[in-house]
């Protein structure tokens, strides 16, 4: 099982990251961090990087759900999208597979939810 899923997409980086941000509202995520490696690595270390966003994207409902199942869930949200400008000058997009993550614990309530956030985050990928 991969532990991610993606999509290569043409256009300008940052339409790009307003579009996924747009795509995840249609789906009730909210993103609630946004970290900018591009610019932390040049901060930090001063090296160069391509664009290189990572969105904390979470389901209120769903989370609460997740947590109601197995309280040390939280150790394992928000699910991460990034947004990467490839060298080909493509931006990729790519979200984390939930049933991935979520398969070292041992909870069948949290599989279920785990299945439905996997087939919401495909949706979101497949959809831009």
């Amino acid at each position: 099982m991969d532990y991610y899923f993606n999509k290569t997409l043409k256009g300008n980086f940052n339409d790009i990251v307003e579009k996924v941000i747009t795509a995840l509202k249609a789906e009730s995520f909210g993103v609630l961090t946004e970290i900018d490696i591009k610019e932390t690595l040049k901060k930090k270390l001063d090296v160069n990087f391509n664009n290189y966003k990572i969105l904390g994207a979470c389901n209120p409902p769903y989370a609460h759900k997740a947590l109601l199942a197995e309280n040390k869930i939280g150790t394992m949200l928000p699910c991460n999208v990034i947004v990467q400008e490839l060298d080909s000058g493509e931006i990729e997009v790519a979200a984390v597979n939930p049933m991935a993550s979520m398969q070292a614990v041992q909870n069948k309530d949290l599989k279920v939810i785990a299945e439905e956030i996997t087939d919401k985050l495909k949706s979101i990928i497949a959809s831009l």
